[in-house]
């Protein structure tokens, strides 16, 4: 009894060691200090962007800077111990603010694996070995949060790079963030972003990485060859079709209307420009250096009364007796036999995995090419427990994110009181700059640009714009639902044109059928009365 009570304080201590030991992050990076000294920097000769221990925008907290725009950095560090990932939770968690913003480069961290014994940190490079690599990357159509596993195939003793699918994209202001990774013994892992998750996955699943972990069991025989007589053709034309006797394939698709008659008041004699009467030739005009000099064409004022000037032509009108080319309806191919594929064979390269068997980390290294300045690193974390992650989060991220957005708000509400929109506006013409990118909404984008930035130089018309826009998007849907377009309005109605019997090959023709219909389309309003053309100024 007595040494049981000996014990007891023993036991104890030893489990509050043990929950000491628990709460420490295995890795934490603060940069409180200059990382001169425990850090290394590449030697290699591609890596000229200097890296500088700088404070935070607005802050006194420190951080790892990017300090000049279009470099290639490296810098690395070297663990004391290689962190596992084969047992446990383990954490990987980051701060990085883009100071300046992110149009391209990568703000994402490496995590190496164990390199040979005679290797050399400042031999850190793009070919450095890794187990993940994590965090922002933004150039062009890419916008992602990275997480990229190098897993050895137990095969082959080939490592492949496992990409997660649809990460969540880089915030697109220039606040600090704090990214996180936890990867769970039960093959989760979980994509964090300020503390919120953004990504749940699992690293067996094919839905989530690509390519997958695990090989597929069968692959297409790569010595499997087509048979030259393999038929994938579903239709073809009807060998016993004729054309008809009456279809004419050099009718014009578009004649002259006879029966228009010139518009009354139409003026033949005078031209649609005249030689701008209030110009004089400049005083420095030089007619042997210069050539000589002729007065600016001006849009001729007697036609702004008239349907027209110059020479009248008869419109032209849709061809009663045109039928196009001729093609063969299609049939049946009776010696159809599908797309062929090649045969599966077992995958040389396919194993069984009940979980991951990633290397260790043994050092963390920033290998990055940027063409943005003040990208700023901070708190770098690896942890074993989530509790710790999410404490050093709270204690140093929260307060600096809280006093950034307070800032932000602040410089947004100054710069909309100076151009005079307000916050709602913000977001109504914020709605209208991606309608405009809507793909059916292309022919018009230029004009609906055009009015969404007059809105915003007169934030009294918001309203105004707002409708004209609604209308116009309105319209258009109308258009592709209904099919319907106002034609221009002719002298005289035209005469509506027999639609030859279609054939199943022009039904399943390609893009001609369609651009022969745009045609069509255009010429629909060329059976108004010729008006003259107007030409720039």
């Amino acid at each position: 009894m007595v040494g049981g009570r000996a014990l007891l304080p023993l036991l104890l201590l030893s489990a509050l060691l043990v929950q000491i030991r628990a709460s420490d992050p295995l890795f934490y990076e603060p940069f409180d200090e200059s990382f001169e000294g425990r850090w290394v920097l590449s030697g290699k000769d591609d890596y000229k962007g200097v890296w500088k221990h700088e404070k935070s925008d607005g802050h006194e907290d420190y951080g790892l800077l990017v300090s000049e725009k279009a470099k290639k950095y490296a810098i690395i560090k070297e663990l004391d111990e290689p962190v596992t990932l084969k047992d446990g939770t383990v954490v990987l968690q980051f701060e990085v603010r883009l100071q300046n913003g992110l149009e391209c480069g990568g703000a994402y961290l490496k995590y190496i694996r164990p390199q040979d014994a005679a290797w050399d940190a400042k031999e850190f490079d793009n070919e450095t070995p890794y187990t993940i690599m994590f965090g922002p990357d933004k150039c062009g159509s890419t916008n992602k949060v990275h997480f990229i596993l190098k897993h050895k195939n137990p095969k082959t003793g080939k490592y492949v790079e496992h990409h997660l699918k649809f990460p969540p994209s880089v915030p697109y202001d220039k606040l600090s963030h704090v990214y996180t990774a936890i990867l769970k013994p039960d093959n989760e892992v979980r994509i964090l972003v300020d503390g919120e998750e953004k990504k749940k996955a699992n690293f067996l699943s094919a839905d989530d990485f690509e390519p997958s972990l695990i090989p597929s069991k069968t692959i297409p025989d790569p010595d499997d060859k087509k048979p030259e007589d393999w038929d994938e053709r579903a239709k073809i034309p009807d060998p016993d079709a004729v054309k008809p006797d009456d279809w004419d394939e050099d009718a014009p698709m578009e004649i002259e209307d006879e029966e228009a008659t010139k518009p009354e008041g139409w003026l033949d004699d005078e031209p649609e420009e005249i030689d701008d009467p209030e110009a004089n030739k400049p005083e420095d005009w030089d007619d042997e250096e210069d050539g000589e000099w002729e007065a600016p064409k001006i849009d001729n004022p007697k036609c702004e009364e008239a349907p027209g000037c110059g020479e009248w032509k008869r419109p032209m009108k849709q061809n009663p007796a045109y039928k196009g080319k001729w093609h063969a309806p299609l049939i049946d191919n009776p010696n159809y036999k599908g797309i062929w594929k090649p045969q599966e064979i077992p995958n040389p390269e396919y194993f069984e995995l009940d979980k991951p068997d990633s290397d260790p980390i043994a050092a963390i290294g920033i290998e990055i090419w940027t063409m943005q300045d003040g990208i700023l690193f901070d708190n770098i974390l690896i942890a074993d427990d989530e509790k710790v992650a999410t404490s050093i989060l709270e204690k140093t991220w929260k307060p600096k994110y809280e006093v950034e957005k307070e800032k932000e708000k602040a410089e947004e509400a100054a710069a909309a009181a100076g151009d005079g929109l307000s916050e709602f506006q913000k977001k109504i013409f914020d709605v209208l700059y991606k309608l405009a990118d809507i793909p059916f909404l292309e022919p018009y984008k230029t004009k609906i640009i055009d009015v969404i930035e007059k809105g915003e130089k007169q934030p009294n018309i918001t309203i105004g714009i707002l409708v004209s826009i609604v209308v116009v998007f309105v319209t258009v849907l109308f258009r592709i639902l209904f099919g319907g377009k106002k034609p221009a309005a002719p002298v005289k109605p035209v005469a509506e044109v027999k639609k030859p019997k279609s054939t199943e090959s022009e039904a399943a023709g390609s893009s001609g059928g369609k651009e022969d219909e745009k045609e069509e389309e255009e010429k629909d309003g060329a059976a108004a009365p010729r008006r003259r053309s107007r030409r720039e100024t």
